[in-house]
């Protein structure tokens, strides 16, 4: 591999360690949310995307439960999925990149990131029920805006995945013909 491409490998492994660290802060900052909307929602508008959700607890807490459950699984997959991309950029060797760890994390990889895809698209839909029944739903197409670009993301990786532990196997039997 040349230089340029092992740098760029490399920068690559850096913003994946970013972003990885963001989704995580965000996740903790969900979760912190979360919390002080049940115990101390008096201190919503100073915390984290100043998500108040306190009108929807007090009209209906299942759908309270429901649409945060969506947010906080949704944005800890997210998180996770990054911890296995650095997982997996740390530990693939790139000299010899089919083998049977690095297929099973791009599997891994596509399984997480249509989870993602579907999960957002089920609690956007979700929204725009409550949203129809009088809810105020306002601010949380954020979290789950890119649910088609998950689902799609998802099949490409899973092809990719497939395509991987076929090389796995044709490395196998070459290594045993030789």
């Amino acid at each position: 591999m040349s230089k340029t491409n092992n740098f760029i490998f490399w920068g690559l492994y850096a913003v994946a360690w970013l972003i990885f660290v963001g989704l995580s802060i965000e996740a903790g900052g969900l979760i912190v949310n979360f919390f002080f909307s049940l115990f101390k929602p008096e201190l919503l508008p100073n915390l984290y995307q100043k998500l108040d959700l306190t009108e929807m607890y007090k009209d209906s807490r299942l759908a309270f439960f429901g649409i945060y459950s969506f947010i906080l699984i949704i944005s800890i997959l997210k998180a996770f999925l990054f911890y296995i991309v650095i997982r997996l950029m740390h530990k693939m060797d790139l000299s010899k990149p089919f083998s049977v760890f690095v297929a099973k994390q791009i599997s891994q990889i596509s399984y997480f990131t249509l989870s993602i895809g579907l999960l957002s698209y089920i609690a956007r839909q979700l929204t725009k029920n409550l949203m129809h029944h009088g809810f105020a739903t306002n601010g949380l197409n954020q979290f789950w805006a890119d649910s088609q670009a998950f689902i799609l993301m998802g099949a490409v990786i899973y092809i990719i995945a497939t395509i991987f532990k076929k090389g796995v196997e044709i490395q196998n039997e070459n290594d045993l013909t030789v």
